[in-house]
């Protein structure tokens, strides 16, 4: 059996499970993915024990930053960002894949309507690792990101990362991607730019993403974005392309099961 995990803290939460479960079933390989809690700056000391049960995992917060920097070899984009959510675990050690990017793309895509971001201006809020991941796989997928952010040196850091940044503000953009944290302060003028956008994508799922209320305007939630980033590591693990009607069905129906 072909074992897999989420690590990070919390995780409880997580859908991850689900999903990749699902995968799995679609596929018909014979594996299990599970939740495993991490604290931050202990991975170094679980990162053996890992290497030995699992082939793979997903990182999430607050370890992505550490599990770059534990990794034998990272993508191009992991490498850019800092930080990996994805892990490749093998005798020889681990590789680390950064699918912020193609989760980001697959979510906006699905948010704007039409079949792939290429040619579209698209605004990511903030320029932490999810942020800086994002900008670059949406630059890769043809797209034309910008980034806004409160502090100068940071959106400065996150605009160097890709060649393909323009210089236009929030209003004229197709689609906008919030990677804030819930509940994170935002000037008027950035409030008002996001209730006028065609399409308004928060990186954070479920019960935790309350962007749409505060705007008094429908916004996609992260879990396009999750099942994007899921399939792109199911790929990279396995090699072939993931079932992601089952992925997305599984989701939908944990979150269901979780709010009753």
């Amino acid at each position: 059996m072909r074992r897999l995990c989420v690590i990070g803290d919390p995780v409880a939460h997580s859908l991850s499970p689900a999903i990749h479960r699902a995968a799995l079933r679609a596929a018909a390989i014979d594996g299990d993915y599970e939740a495993v809690r991490i604290s931050a700056g202990t991975l170094h000391e679980r990162l053996e024990a890992l290497r030995v049960r699992y082939i793979g995992c997903n990182v999430t917060t607050p370890l992505k930053e550490e599990a770059a920097a534990l990794c034998d070899r990272l993508d191009e984009v992991a490498s850019a960002a800092g930080a990996a959510n994805t892990l490749r675990l093998t005798d020889q050690g681990a590789e680390g894949w950064n699918t912020d990017g193609e989760g980001a793309a697959f979510a906006l895509a699905q948010a704007c309507g039409v079949a792939e971001v290429r040619g579209l201006r698209l605004a990511v809020l903030g320029t932490g690792p999810a942020a800086r991941a994002a900008m670059l796989g949406l630059a890769a997928h043809g797209a034309l990101p910008l980034v806004w952010g409160r502090r100068p040196e940071g959106v400065a850091a996150a605009l160097a990362l890709t060649e393909a940044a323009e210089p236009w503000g929030l209003e004229a953009v197709d689609g906008i991607l919030s990677t804030l944290p819930p509940g994170a302060e935002m000037p008027a003028d950035l409030a008002e730019a996001l209730r006028g956008s065609p399409a308004v994508v928060d990186a954070n799922y479920g019960a935790r993403a309350d962007l749409g209320e505060r705007l008094g305007r429908r916004v996609f939630d992260g879990l396009g974005m999750l099942i994007g980033q899921a399939a792109a590591s199911f790929r990279i693990w396995f090699g072939v392309e993931p079932d992601i009607h089952a992925m997305a069905r599984a989701a939908s129906f944990r979150l269901r099961v979780g709010a009753a």
